[in-house]
Order: C-alpha cells, then sequence, then structure tokens
C-alpha cells in the first residue's frame, strides 16, 4: 500500500537514535504523535562509547535555536564550555588568538556528544507516546508498503518512516537500490583522521592550554586541532593523508611509536609535551575517513524521509554537520505548522505528509548542498590559510567591521551565528566579501591603515 496523501498518520517510525533522531522523536512527541524509534547500537546510557569517536561537538546558533523550540537550550549550554575563537599553534610554540567574531556574545560551544545525545533521548522518553527499541539494526526499506526490515527478522510497517541513522543510512542504501532515478555521490578527501588526548593537569581539572579556545595547529598540508571537555582535557584530532606522497607525512608512514613520537616532535612539540599516552591512543583509535554524501531524492512516495547524515553527510571542518541536522528537524516542524488542515499538530489530525516532504527537499536541498561545499573549503583554510599573515589581517578586519557595524557579518559570522540566514545566502555573499578583504589585505602590512568607511562602502555594494 501507499501511505501518501492527506491520511491520519499519528503512527512514526524513526531509524536512528543519535542526535537527529532524537531530537526529531521529542518534536514530534509534543505534536501527540505515536513515535517508535529503532537504534542498531545499545543504550549508550548503559554502554561505553567506543575509541575514537568524537567525544564532543561544536554547537552554536542553528543547532541552539533547535534546542529552544523543545526546551532544552539553557539546560545543555550550562553543559557546554565555550569558545571565543581560534588558538593558532605555531611551529615555533607561539600561540595567537584569532576571534570568531567582533561582537559580544557570538561564540560556539564545545559540547559532550554523548551527554547531548542522553540528555535528548531522556527527554524524548519523558513522553508516554514515544519508545526506544535498541539493538535492532535495520537492513531494509520496502519502499512501496514503508516495511522496515531489521538484522533480527523483525519487521515493522511504518505509516511514516524517518530516516536518522547517519551517513551508512541502511535506509538510503535500501532508496538506491530500488528508487528510480535515485542518485548518490559520495567525494572523500585523501585525508583521514585520527583522535588522541590531552589530560587535565592535575586533579583540580585545570585546563593545560586555554580553556576558551578551539586549538588548531596548521602545518600547510595537515592540521591538529582540540577541543576542551568539561574535565579539563581536550579532545585532539590529527588530519593528515592517509597515503605518503613524495616525501610528505602520511598516516601509512607513522607504524611504530618511534615514528609517530619523531613527527609530534617535529611537527607539534608544544602538543607532544602535554600528551603522555600520544603513542597508546594513536594505535588504540582507529583512523577515520573524511566524505560528503549528496543524494535525491530524500523522500518516497510520502512515507519516508532521509534527514541529517543519512541525506547530507558533511566534513567537519565547519562545525555544521549537528548543527544543520538540528536545523533539519526544525523546518521540518515548521513546513507541519504552515498546513492549513485542522490542527495538524495533533494526533489524529491530517498531516499531509507527501506535500511536506517536497517542500522540505525544495526547501533544505540547495542550503545542504551549499554547507557542504563550505565544509570542504573551510578545511583548506583552517589548514592552510590560518597561518598566513594576509588571512589573518583579513580575520583582524572582519572583527573590526563586526564590532563598528552592525549590519556587517563575516561569512562564518553568517554560517554560525545567523540562524535566520540561509546556507546558500551565506556562502554566496560570505564568498563575495572574502574576495574582496582578502584583496584589501594583501598590500597592506596593517589594518589600522585602512579607511574602515570605505572598506564597509565596497562591502554594502555587494550584497
Amino acid at each position: 500500500m501507499c501511505l501518501c496523501g492527506e491520511k491520519s498518520m499519528s503512527k512514526v517510525t524513526i531509524i536512528g537514535a543519535g542526535l537527529a533522531g532524537s531530537l526529531l522523536a521529542i518534536y514530534l512527541a509534543k505534536r501527540g504523535l505515536d513515535v517508535s524509534v529503532f537504534e542498531a547500537r545499545g543504550d549508550m546510557r548503559k554502554e561505553d562509547v567506543a575509541a575514537g569517536r568524537s567525544i564532543n561537538l561544536a554547537l552554536s546558533d542553528r543547532g541552539i535555536a533547535a534546542l529552544r523550540e523543545v526546551g532544552m537550550d539553557e539546560y545543555m549550554l550550562r553543559e557546554a564550555i565555550p569558545m571565543h575563537g581560534r588558538m593558532i599553534h605555531t611551529l615555533s610554540g607561539e600561540t595567537k588568538l584569532l576571534p570568531y567574531s567582533g561582537r559580544k556574545g557570538e561564540y560556539i560551544n564545545s559540547i559532550s556528544r554523548g551527554g547531548l545525545n542522553i540528555a535528548l533521548i531522556n527527554e524524548a522518553e519523558k513522553y508516554p507516546n514515544v519508545q526506544f527499541i535498541f539493538n535492532e539494526r535495520c537492513i531494509d526499506l520496502d519502499r512501496r508498503s514503508g516495511e522496515a526490515a531489521f538484522e533480527s527478522g523483525r519487521t515493522i510497517r511504518a505509516d511514516t518512516l524517518f530516516a536518522t541513522d547517519g551517513a551508512g543510512s541502511k535506509v538510503r542504501q535500501s532508496m538506491e537500490k530500488h528508487v528510480a532515478n535515485f542518485d548518490a555521490s559520495s567525494i572523500f578527501l585523501d585525508h583521514g583522521y585520527k583522535e588522541l588526548h590531552i589530560p587535565p593537569g592535575d586533579a583540580t581539572n585545570n585546563f593545560l592550554i586555554e580553556k576558551n579556545a578551539l586549538h588548531i595547529w596548521p602545518r600547510n598540508k595537515f592540521m591538529m586541532i582540540a577541543l576542551p571537555n568539561f574535565d579539563g582535557s581536550f579532545t585532539c584530532t590529527l588530519f593528515l593523508a592517509k597515503d605518503a606522497v613524495g616525501g610528505e607525512a602520511a598516516f601509512e608512514r607513522l607504524t611504530d611509536k618511534a615514528a609517530v613520537i619523531k613527527f609530534f616532535e617535529r611537527e607539534f612539540p608544544d602538543a607532544l609535551r602535554l600528551m603522555p599516552t600520544l603513542t597508546e591512543d594513536f594505535f588504540a583509535n582507529p583512523t577515520g575517513g573524511l566524505g560528503t554524501l549528496k543524494c535525491r531524492p530524500w523522500n518516497v512516495e510520502g512515507n519516508a524521509l532521509l534527514l541529517g547524515d543519512s541525506a547530507h553527510a558533511m566534513v567537519p571542518f565547519y562545525g555544521q554537520g549537528m548543527n544543520c541536522a538540528f536545523e533539519d528537524v526544525r523546518v521540518l516542524s515548521g513546513l507541519i505548522d504552515e498546513q492549513p488542515s485542522e490542527p495538524p499538530a495533533l494526533a489524529g489530525g491530517h498531516i499531509d505528509w507527501e506535500s511536506i516532504f517536497e517542500k522540505y527537499t525544495k526547501l533544505r536541498k540547495p542550503n545542504t548542498d551549499a554547507i557542504q561545499d563550505m565544509a570542504v573549503e573551510n578545511f583548506y583554510e583552517m589548514r592552510d590559510a590560518v597561518a598566513d599573515p594576509v588571512f589573518q589581517r583579513k580575520r583582524e578586519l572582519e572583527t573590526k567591521l563586526e564590532q563598528t557595524f552592525s549590519d556587517y557579518f563575516s561569512k562564518y559570522s553568517m554560517v554560525t551565528f545567523r540562524e535566520d540566514l540561509a546556507y546558500s545566502e551565506a556562502k554566496r555573499i560570505g564568498n563575495a566579501q572574502d574576495e574582496l578583504l582578502m584583496n584589501i589585505c594583501r598590500p597592506i602590512k596593517n589594518v589600522a591603515e585602512l579607511d574602515i568607511e570605505n572598506v564597509i562602502s565596497e562591502i554594502r555594494k555587494l550584497k
């Protein structure tokens, strides 16, 4: 049967109890819908997080806006660490802070992935119409009947199904096999990543490097970053080519403890002194891949929708993967509110899911494409440009512009602090601004030389 059109669809199935799926369960439960969430893994509240999986994320305004709508923003921000800018570490050990914004109150937040996920699951379970079913891995979806099959042999027929099962989505893979004209592409960087660790200083959990910053060790062809954790530690991530080309550094060259130590002594000497378990972490934690996944269509005959990473996985270099997925949920909810039928927010109301899914895809696809592209661009900016004196002058100028003119936002600020602005617009305006400001900063030695009124006048012409 085809479950589409204006029909009472009060029962919803969500595949994937990660961040996006758990938040979606809350949004739908608040509308009175019956929600079942199936998760391939065990209940993370009872199990340890797998080693090498990021334990903290960058929560910013788009994600906060979604949490605010379910009353969880203040609670989660109390569990987060503000990061006011990028702390650049040179090879000689010098540091320089590049603020994220020139306006007060604009910063990103380091937050525990596991802590946030657990909080969302706990909040969702407060609703009697929500149930989580763990250790049930979805392996297939019948696009016509809406029947989902699980590895355990279980099958369920969903009125409406949302796939929030991540970049390796089995629902999406089923759509690739069975939906005519389904198009999917995955583009991977030559680089991989490995998570490492800086422990807290002592029993009082003091931070060994600046607490309120995202730390970057840019080294042109590769880099390392570090985000603070609540216990005083830092989660470090090394981004490095997988395969060796010529004499360049690569994971395949780091095959023993001596090679790892020598590499860090040469490239990250200030960090090495703070990483007593470096070699143990290096060989215990896996080397992950970095890819961008795009696909279409996201919806199937009105009864299934891909959402979050299952539809648009991205590399992590803008810190927007989670924030974008949370915005997906918020936008979807807004489209339900726009329906003219008698109250769709209530169970038993008529929700035209097919119409909503079509509008949602048209609205979100250009914007998720934009942030996916910007995330790749930002990899090269973080790895290469942040150490460039011209780029640093540009960031200094942007900070000054934001402090002086209320209508100026850098591209980073538009993406990160303007949940009211579409990603596609942030990309269009931001790229034009970046090109202009780099050209302005290239021939000068000091930003103080510039007539800032003339600069803002040229920027305003771009819009």
